[in-house]
């Protein structure tokens, strides 16, 4: 941890994050003193660091509680369209700086802190990162909830409050070891649990048709305990609600099937019933079709479109009686977000609470369905598509899968009469794939069921309409849409950076917080003499804090005036850290062939977790630390090259590592990243980008000017070409010295001396197997590098494209992103007018 800025620093300090008042600080202490007192009231004399934070989380709750109250009435009274984001996974970090920030509170908390002899920063690093999810999509997501509350949207987060999120990664001997995450161990200050909102969830039994109407009987039930976290907006007096469900066995659980002397065993058998919200699986863009996923995705669904109607029904505030029974009016005050498929559940189960309970008449229901629920797809790799056996179904979710048969035949019945004759194209279009394990496609499933299907990147977005759903765009191409991701510069600028964030505001003001595009104002700048030092300060200064971290995590110096280039996400053969570590070894060639020529001195940094069950992706990690070993205790390289693999990364590291980065790799084969937001993150803290053009790329490429980002590669469609022609490795092998001589050490055991084979299966793979081209793009990566060094040797130079691309970042805010679901998909405006503070009247 850096060391405690001295009183006269402090004093310099001047922040965007909230100016504090006198008044502020000292009811700071007061409720602090009193949270604190009543912490060791209960339990004993000593404070511990823990007590500090809880007391601290405690005292900026206290500023939430009023807001997220007087936030809930308002909605009732305004009865607004509700938004609804349903999430398997949101990947929230952590919640006490990022509250302060939203709510103008940092600068009076730190002060109060100081003065009561602690240091916030060390306060704030003992809360856990709630790390409930892998990567882009769960981060994505908890984005969006900071700008849904920020634009005072009346939206809901809804998803699984898992007991043990995105392990913990430890690096043994080279290798990743999981750990496993208890985040919850020492309890959550941030969540509420309502225990007077729980629901059934039902699994099992079977359909009875009945003159009545449909009944689902003999089923198992599970409850659905809701867990409320508030989310903040940017200070607007908004605080939404982020509901997580988390599975209760319900009392009679099992008892009945036991006899009496079996109790024991019965009781204990409710951990199968709450084994459903026990844990996050760890696959990033993998589809791992097991029972208990299922359980998953159908047991958030269920108690979320319960909660939904119920809040339909009821208008009042507090209030339980219905109000309204007719559901003609459901999209009009119901939008439902799909995040991905896992949720497209929600489809299905909409359509049986209408039909079956509500009694609502089947084409009705089926149009009301389509008009409330819109769908987000996140991925073109086809082994990351959901597809369920139907016998699956047909055990767990009996009537859901008559609902998606009998809604198959109705699109497939429009298609044929569309183009008739034309089987091949029903089989391509249809929900149901046939085949020796017949299977439910869902991605189809969300398509046909919503009103509204978009990309997260516009090349994403064209693929999807070009390839991956083809004939259902030729079928309805007003459906298809495109909303390019973005990130919340709260939290990924004002929190993570706050140097950088004041140098910002001192030349254009404080708007840029709620209005990114204000950074094009930066343009101006460009070439200010003073602008241009104060940037690359800011950086420096972030460098050197980085560095001191990993000297005190790893053991291991690093020369903080090297470059540092940071490749941070989660590890697959798509995203090719393997062609980073290509780049690396060839460094260390270059270096250990001439020692004496001038090298610019690089710290190249990789971090990402790989899923338990990815052998590849592990191997590609135990290589990344082999390389490294090699490299940093080669006494000819020095400090002109070292290679680090930063262990667990999650929110908590990105925050630390993203502002410190003058290198960004986002060097995916063209094609394959739906969008990426670290590349976002990256490019608005200062960082520039080597990448290939893929995914959002392309489009910050468009914002800063290609001449500002180090473009290379293969384009769409030169993969595209290479794919018919025949990628060949071998070719590439034998023709570029340098990438030979990488494979040969690689495969020799030059990196692993202990076990010259360990590395056959990632030689094998590049040489005979690799869906992703690594070799194809190697040349014009190494040539593109030569770029990035030449440019770093004129500081001036660089500083100057560094301005221009945090001036062009504007676009990536989540806030736009949010504000073009709002109008194009969810049909909602922002309000004009801020909800007034709790200590202000209501108008």
């Amino acid at each position: 941890m850096a060391a405690p800025l001295s009183d006269g620093d402090r004093r310099k300090q001047i922040s965007v994050r909230g100016i504090a008042g006198l008044g502020d600080v000292a009811e700071v202490r007061k409720s602090f003193n009193r949270h604190l007192h009543f912490t060791l009231v209960k339990d004993r004399n000593v404070a511990t660091p823990r007590d500090y934070y809880f007391a601290l989380a405690h005292t900026v709750r206290d500023h939430l509680v009023g807001r997220w109250i007087r936030t809930q009435q308002h909605y009732y009274e305004r009865d607004p369209k509700r938004i609804y984001y349903l999430s398997l996974e949101f990947y929230m970090g952590r919640t006490l700086q990022n509250t302060m920030v939203n709510l103008g509170l940092q600068n009076a908390c730190d002060e109060a802190i100081y003065q009561l002899g602690l240091d916030l920063e060390e306060l704030e690093e003992i809360e856990e990162d709630a790390g409930l999810g892998n990567g882009g999509l769960g981060r994505l997501a908890a984005c969006f909830l900071d700008s849904m509350a920020t634009l005072g949207l009346a939206a809901y987060g809804y998803g699984i409050r898992y007991e043990f999120g995105i392990f913990n990664q430890k690096i043994v001997d080279g290798w990743q070891v999981e750990e496993a995450d208890d985040w919850l161990r020492y309890g959550n200050p941030w969540e509420k649990a309502r225990p007077e909102y729980m629901l059934p969830v039902h699994f099992y039994g079977r359909v009875d048709h009945t003159p009545e109407g449909v009944k689902w009987i003999d089923t198992q039930v599970v409850l659905a305990m809701p867990y409320d976290t508030p989310v903040p907006g940017y200070k607007n007096n908004t605080v939404n609600t982020m509901r997580l469900w988390s599975a209760k066995a319900p009392n009679d659980f099992n008892l009945q099937e036991f006899n009496v002397g079996d109790y024991i065993e019965a009781v204990l058998d409710r951990n199968l019933a709450e084994n459903i919200s026990r844990v996050l699986y760890p696959n990033d863009n993998f589809f791992e079709g097991k029972e208990l996923r299922l359980k998953q995705e159908y047991f958030v669904v269920a108690a979320t479109l319960q909660d939904i109607i119920r809040r339909f029904k009821s208008s009042k505030f507090g209030c339980r009686d219905p109000v309204r029974t007719c559901f003609e009016t459901f999209p009009d005050k119901v939008a439902i977000q799909l995040n991905d498929t896992h949720p497209a559940l929600s489809i299905p189960e909409l359509m049986r609470i209408l039909v079956d309970v509500e009694k609502v008449d089947w084409d009705k229901a089926w149009e009301i369905t389509k008009r409330t629920c819109a769908y987000t797809n996140h991925t073109v790799l086809p082994e990351a598509l959901e597809r369920w056996p139907v016998s699956m179904f047909e055990k767990l979710l009996p009537r859901h899968l008559e609902i998606i048969y009998a809604l198959n035949q109705m699109h497939l019945d429009r298609v044929a009469a569309l183009y008739p004759g034309d089987t091949d194209r029903l089989r391509r279009m249809s929900v149901i794939e046939e085949g020796d394990c017949k299977r439910i496609n869902m991605a189809h499933l969300c398509v046909i069921g919503s009103h509204a299907v978009n990309g997260v990147a516009r090349i994403h977005s064209d693929i999807v309409k070009n390839s991956v759903f083809k004939d259902f765009c030729e079928l309805e191409p007003e459906k298809f849409q495109n909303k390019t991701n973005g990130i919340t510069p709260r939290r990924w600028l004002l929190l993570c950076n706050p140097g950088l964030a004041d140098v910002i505001a001192e030349k254009i003001g404080e708007g840029f917080i709620t209005d990114l595009s204000q950074l094009k104002k930066l343009l101006d700048f460009i070439n200010n003499e003073a602008f241009i030092r104060d940037v690359a300060k800011v950086k420096q200064e972030n460098k050197l804090k980085f560095a001191a971290y990993l000297e005190e995590q790893y053991k291991v110096k690093i020369n903080p005036s090297s470059m540092f280039d940071v490749q941070v996400k989660r590890i697959h053969e798509y995203k090719r850290q393997l062609l980073n570590c290509l780049h690396a070894i060839t460094l260390y060639n270059r270096i250990r062939s001439d020692p004496s020529k001038s090298f610019v001195p690089r710290t190249v940094m990789i971090g990402g977790k790989a899923a338990p069950g990815y052998h590849m992706a592990k191997m590609i990690i135990k290589l990344i630390t082999s390389i490294g070993e090699v490299i940093n205790n080669d006494p000819y390289v020095g400090d002109r090259l070292k290679v680090i693999f930063l262990e667990n990364y999650r929110v908590s590291l990105a925050e630390k590592v993203i502002p410190a980065a003058d290198l960004s790799q986002q060097i995916s084969t063209a094609g394959t990243e739906a969008s990426g937001t670290g590349n976002m993150k990256f490019m608005v803290n200062g960082a520039l980008t080597i990448g290939t053009m893929d995914g959002a790329n392309v489009e910050m490429a468009e914002e800063a000017g290609e001449e500002n980002l180090f473009i290379f590669g293969m384009r769409v469609e030169d993969v595209e070409a290479l794919d018919r022609q025949g990628y060949n490795a071998q070719e590439y092998y034998e023709r570029l010295p340098e990438l030979r001589q990488a494979i040969d050490q690689i495969s020799s055991g030059f990196f692993s001396p202990r076990d010259p084979g360990c590395f056959r299966d990632v030689v094998n793979m590049l040489m005979y197997h690799d869906r992703f081209k690594v070799f194809a793009d190697y040349e014009a990566y190494i040539k593109c590098q030569g770029q990035v060094d030449q440019l770093f040797m004129d500081p001036r130079e660089w500083t100057k494209k560094v301005i221009r691309n945090i001036a062009c970042s504007g676009k990536f805010s989540s806030d736009r992103t949010i504000m073009e679901y709002a109008r194009e998909i969810w049909g909602v405006e922002p309000p004009a007018t801020k909800i007034p503070a709790p200590n202000l009247p209501r108008d």
